[in-house]
């Protein structure tokens, strides 16, 4: 870092301290906001979200179940089935009536005594243990359940994927009759579960007390795929299956994002109701938020690094113009060319010969002052000091030593310099400083006295003064508004005094 400048330093520093203050800021509030968003999907949306669902498909699926009950304890069925199955047509118009009064998908009786399956639309078959769309019947007989419910196709609809509610039909005295029901049409509820995917934005499934899906957006899984196969859900599979009693919440990693999953077990059908969360596509926005505000952050910081960089440049500007510059002439000040001069005699910058120094004065600045004010006074060498300014050559150097004496560094030998003093006597005793007012006024000129010397070699600046102050007291001497130079080596001893 020591190669660059403190203002270089200042303006990283700050691009720095900005830079981070927005980043931590920014990183700090994403946290805060994933935190509470993530709380908010376990503890509230995606409760809320499976428990209305809960709801709703209790009330599409309780009326199917509880028309298949009273279907089971029907006694026209129950005695039709007693008195020998006589006269089908009854009950084909029977079915028929349930299925077009509640507009079920379809309505069917298995008799257990002759094998036939009668279908709202006729006598479907007999059915036989063989036949491997029958097993669910003797499955269903053997569970001993007052009903079930079963995803199958329905042979009598060119095997379209249906819900059956299966009611257990007995006689009066509890013997086994066969199974009635009602079915419902897969699709239908599949579309209901999409409707609540896109309604409530989650992934919404179910599967039986073995944890084979039952029903699902895709079709492929039902009946095909357990929880147990699918990747992240194996782990966790028993433990959905077996909480029975209250609802769970589960964490799993699917290898492409993180899914929050809330279960719960429908005891009306036996089944679980999944209901998942993307964690992932949750955060989506507040990551896009979080990238928003620190691309916003970083067109603020670099607005304000700009904004501070002209700021910076200005008052360093003006702080380099008041530690190098006088105030009221606005030439160089000591401390300016005492570090030019040893910039170039010390590092042999210039040759020797190719250096020069002209030192001058007001004459009669004391009487201006006295006659006319100070304020006239100053302006005498605000003036004198422009022309001055006017009169040198690019990469010179002009200085107000102090009080009414300058210095020129010129860059030259001792000729030049006198070419350039000239010019610079002439231009001041030339100038109107009174404009143009008559009188008395016009009695006091001003003009200036020039004092030239060259370096040499081992020079000191405090001898090379020394020794224009010389060349300036003799052109004092001389009557003022004059030029004298120091050619030849002098004593550097310092003069006890000067004509002013």
């Amino acid at each position: 870092m020591k190669f660059f400048s403190v203002r270089t330093k200042l303006i990283f520093i700050l691009s720095l301290i900005l830079l981070s203050g927005f980043f931590i800021t920014n990183l700090i509030s994403y946290k805060a906001s994933r935190e509470s968003l993530r709380a908010s999907i376990i503890d509230s949306s995606l409760p809320l979200a499976r428990d209305n669902i809960y709801s709703e498909i209790l009330r599409d699926l309780a009326r199917p179940i509880f028309v298949s009950s009273l279907m089971a304890n029907d006694t026209f069925l129950k005695d039709w089935v007693l008195e020998g199955e006589k006269n089908p047509d009854l009950v084909l118009k029977y079915l028929r009536e349930i299925q077009e009064r509640y507009g079920f998908f379809s309505s069917f009786f298995v008799s257990d005594k002759t094998g036939y399956y009668y279908h709202f639309e006729g006598v479907l078959k007999q059915i036989r243990p063989e036949d491997d769309h029958d097993v669910w019947y003797y499955r269903f007989k053997r569970l001993n359940a007052e009903y079930d419910l079963d995803v199958d196709t329905n042979e009598a609809a060119k095997n379209h994927l249906t819900i059956f509610i299966n009611h257990r039909l007995t006689g009066y005295g509890e013997q086994f009759l066969g199974a009635v029901g009602v079915g419902l049409d897969f699709d239908r509820i599949a579309n209901l579960l999409d409707l609540y995917r896109e309604k409530y934005g989650r992934n919404i499934y179910m599967a039986d007390a073995n944890g084979v899906i039952q029903i699902h957006e895709n079709k492929i899984h039902v009946d095909n795929t357990s929880l147990q196969e699918i990747p992240g859900l194996a782990g966790i599979a028993d433990q959905i299956l077996a909480a029975k009693t209250a609802p769970t919440f589960f964490e799993y990693d699917n290898g492409t994002a993180n899914i929050l999953l809330t279960s719960r077990y429908i005891k009306e059908l036996g089944w679980y109701l999944l209901v998942e969360q993307d964690e992932t596509l949750a955060l989506k926005s507040i990551q896009n938020t979080f990238v928003q505000n620190f691309l916003l952050s970083l067109l603020i910081t670099s607005a304000t690094l700009v904004f501070a960089v002209l700021v910076i440049n200005y008052f360093q500007k003006q702080l380099e113009v008041m530690a190098t510059t006088d105030k009221l002439t606005k030439a160089y000040n000591r401390r300016e060319f005492e570090h030019r001069f040893n910039f170039h005699t010390q590092n042999n910058i210039r040759k020797t010969a190719d250096i020069s120094l002209i030192l001058f004065d007001i004459d009669h600045l004391k009487t201006i002052n006295d006659t006319h004010g100070h304020l006239f006074g100053d302006r005498v060498i605000q003036t004198i000091a422009a022309i001055a300014a006017d009169t040198i050559r690019e990469g010179d150097m002009l200085v107000r030593w102090g009080g009414d004496e300058f210095v020129l560094l010129i860059f030259s030998d001792t000729d030049q310099a006198e070419r350039i003093a000239g010019r610079l006597t002439e231009a001041v005793f030339s100038h109107d400083f009174y404009n143009g007012k008559p009188g008395e006024d016009q009695q006091t000129p001003v003009s200036i006295s020039c004092g030239i010397t060259c370096y040499r070699e081992k020079d000191t600046l405090e001898m090379l003064i020394h020794r224009a102050d010389e060349a300036l007291y003799e052109a004092k001497k001389c009557g003022r508004n004059c030029i004298r130079t120091q050619k030849e080596p002098a004593d550097n001893t310092p003069m006890s005094g000067k004509a002013s």
